[in-house]
């Protein structure tokens, strides 16, 4: 009897982790269907048709895709749009200067006029999202080889789009879910005039930089304030002075009551990507391989620019973003190993595939159906090891080295050239244009170092996949890399901004000829070959069999854990997650609470500190306790953590309280928990918020802004109860 009992908890247990409360990244059309009582249960206030309708404005017509890199939010009839100072980041440095230092100083729109523009800054709702998967699939067979599986599937795709009812100013897109089992479509309204309004200086927006980014305890305010402009009839509309702000569908009110612990939040985004449903095997590769090759590279490169941005002014300012992109995954690789060995990610994976097989080979069906799946994963995965690190080093360490960016893009202008005059005519002033762009954050100093750091690990790797005749030039040097990166940035005109802008504009011909003799170009030639030759099409050939073989174990999971309730992988689409304001333990006898204050600012603050320096106005305000009515019992919240499972493309989602309110904007997740990408462990997994009464409270007392805030629509919720 007791080992029936042991044996019928340790059966609860297992099934009660197949669908936590805080797990998950739904689609919003079926939040009606599948999550609606659990997220009620939790504490939320409104229906599941207040978050999606259709017909009637709701929460998503105040979502956006922000750039398509990050989510924004419409917080006041006059189309502002709150989202991450990171998001927002690029707009503002392209505007900075170092007369007018935004990054450093912050900026401020007293009014529309002063609002700036930015080209090619954009931002998409979702009018409307429909489940195509019969229409896409049809005539689709599982017996197809993946190359004309794919060739169907993006003919109907094509089909399906052409055919879809929609506006002139609308588009819209299809989207894979589960590997492919399923179809989604997405009407879309994109608006392309939009503008800078506000970002605090980074000493607020990013406050704790690279030693804070992914940690809790935080205290960073990364927001920034943009508008969206339309035409007259308030339609997407290019670029104008006479266009005017877009009224939206829908605004979100925004709570000053603040969060509690066990209160109900719901982040509303466009989340990235992540692999939640991977096997065991792959899981470990990425624990034991991939990550740490990659980490390894990254460190040599931040080496190297952290070295040059703490010393020059100008080169802080050419490659803050490129450095803070850099740093933002290579800290996250680090935490998303140190998480899944801590929380044993992949031995429950293991458990969870001998739950799986046991009930695959209970059934003579399913065994047949799914009976080597799994063993078919993992001998793919034995296969694609050596090619994977291969991948890893090449795809880490090529972009890094700028001077081949130059390269490439003067080999498609080349290419275009073969192609006959007009062709070249057309790609001229495009090439130009992004190299314009491109050594504007280029400085050749500090790609000659980040050569002479990176190009060991090239030549280290196995030799069965790196180009003979490099590992020849580098044994021609005896292992000086400083030499051979002095003497190749010397003798070629590429690292050179004005030289080969003014060729392109006098003599782009010469230029591409002299291309030849260039021996930059040749090694990079050579690089790219051999990876062409040696790794890509085996790695191609392998990632295909594994992308089969887990379209097909996605789909075996869902029919044999049939208690399970299954949510896509992010893909950046809409979606939305729910959980619960709370702490959480980062390790023995280290617990985290919730919330951080102003006082942390303070506590961290360095002079003059590149991470933790402070300006003087909001040091005065801290002294005076200048709260207004944004501070709480007489201390400023400034950041909150909740279990919502948040991935990358959620920094700027609005956190939201059980009415729908704006509590909080996401930017981040706690450091032990960002393997939430692979396996979402809800112990540890907490993503980071910045508490929506500190951006008001810098908007406002900061900034002396309080015309903003008058914008927006503040409210008490708590106090209704």
């Amino acid at each position: 009897m007791k080992v029936l009992k042991l044996f019928l908890l340790a059966f609860v247990l297992f099934f009660s982790s197949l669908a936590r409360a805080d797990e998950g990244m739904w689609l919003p059309l079926l939040l009606e269907k599948l999550n609606e009582q659990q997220m009620k249960s939790l504490g939320m206030k409104i229906s599941a048709r207040d978050i999606y309708s259709v017909n009637n404005g709701s929460l998503k017509d105040a979502i956006v895709s922000f750039g398509g890199f990050c989510t924004g939010e419409v917080i006041s009839s006059k189309g502002l749009v709150l989202t991450n100072h990171h998001c927002g980041f690029d707009a503002i440095q392209n505007h900075s200067t170092l007369d007018n230092n935004y990054i450093r100083d912050g900026f401020w729109a007293r009014n529309y006029a002063e609002e700036i523009p930015n080209q090619g800054l954009f931002v998409t709702f979702i009018a409307r999202i429909e489940d195509v998967s019969k229409l896409v699939l049809n005539g689709v067979t599982s017996g197809m080889s993946e190359k004309d599986r794919q060739a169907l599937i993006e003919k109907n795709m094509g089909l399906v789009k052409n055919a879809a009812k929609r506006e002139t100013y609308q588009d819209a897109f299809i989207r894979g879910f589960f590997e492919g089992n399923q179809y989604y479509m997405f009407v879309t309204e994109t608006y392309n005039d939009v503008r800078l309004v506000g970002a605090p200086p980074s000493s607020i927006g990013n406050f704790g930089k690279d030693t804070d980014n992914w940690m809790w305890p935080r205290h960073t305010g990364d927001f920034s304030l943009f508008r969206i402009y339309a035409g007259k009839d308030n339609k997407p509309a290019a670029y104008s002075t006479e266009n005017v702000p877009f009224v939206p569908k829908k605004s979100l009110s925004i709570s000053l009551d603040g969060t509690a612990k066990g209160d109900f939040t719901m982040i509303f985004g466009f989340p990235g990507r992540t692999t939640e449903y991977l096997p065991a095997a792959a899981v470990k590769q990425i624990v034991e391989v991939n990550d740490p090759t990659k980490i390894a590279i990254r460190d040599k490169a931040l080496a190297v620019i952290d070295g040059f941005m703490r010393n020059d002014e100008q080169i802080k300012i050419q490659y803050a973003a490129k450095y803070a992109s850099i740093a933002n995954a290579w800290k996250k690789w680090q935490g998303e190993v140190l998480g899944l060995n801590r929380t044993d990610g992949v031995g429950k994976k293991k458990k969870y595939e001998e739950e799986f097989n046991r009930r695959v080979l209970a059934s003579a069906q399913l065994k047949q159906q799914y009976g080597t799946v799994l063993g078919d994963l993992e001998k793919a995965y034995a296969e694609l090891y050596p090619y994977g690190i291969a991948r890893d080093i090449y795809g880490e360490i090529i972009p890094k080295i700028e001077l081949f960016t130059v390269i490439q893009q003067l080999k498609q202008l080349k290419a275009a050239q073969n192609q006959g005059e007009t062709a070249f005519q057309a790609q001229l002033p495009k090439t130009k244009e992004r190299l314009r762009e491109f050594y504007k954050e280029y400085d050749s100093r500090v790609d000659v170092k980040l050569f002479e750091a990176l190009m060991p690990i090239y030549i280290g790797q196995d030799s069965a996949y790196s180009a003979p005749s490099v590992r020849q030039k580098s044994a021609g040097y005896a292992g000086d890399y400083a030499r051979w990166a002095q003497e190749l940035y010397k003798t070629t005109v590429l690292a050179d901004e004005n030289k080969v802008l003014e060729a392109l504009d006098k003599d782009p011909a010469g230029l591409l000829n002299a291309l030849t003799n260039d021996p930059a170009v040749a090694l990079q030639t050579e690089l790219a070959q051999n990876y062409s030759a040696k790794v890509l099409p085996r790695l191609t050939e392998i990632q295909a069999r594994i992308n089969a073989l887990q379209r097909t174990y996605m789909q075996a999971q869902m029919d044999v854990m049939t208690e399970k309730k299954f949510y896509p992988d992010a893909n950046s689409t809409l979606r939305v997650t729910y959980g619960t304001v709370k702490g959480y333990e980062a390790r023995d006898a280290v617990a985290y609470d919730i919330h951080t204050y102003l006082d942390g600012v303070m506590e961290k603050y360095v002079p003059g500190d590149y991470e933790f320096d402070v300006p003087a106005k909001l040091r005065e305000l801290y002294q005076k306790k200048d709260y207004g009515q944004y501070g709480a019992a007489g201390k400023m919240p400034v950041c909150f953590i909740a279990a919502n499972h948040t991935t990358g493309g959620n920094s700027g989602s609005p956190a939201l309280d059980a009415y729908g309110n704006l509590v909080g904007l996401n930017f981040d997740r706690v450091w032990e928990g960002t393997m939430s990408d692979i396996n979402y462990d809800p112990s540890i997994c907490r993503n980071i918020m910045v508490d929506i009464r500190y951006v008001l409270f810098i908007i406002d007392k900061y900034a002396g802004a309080g015309h903003l805030v008058k914008e927006m629509k503040l409210v008490h919720p708590k106090k209704k109860k």
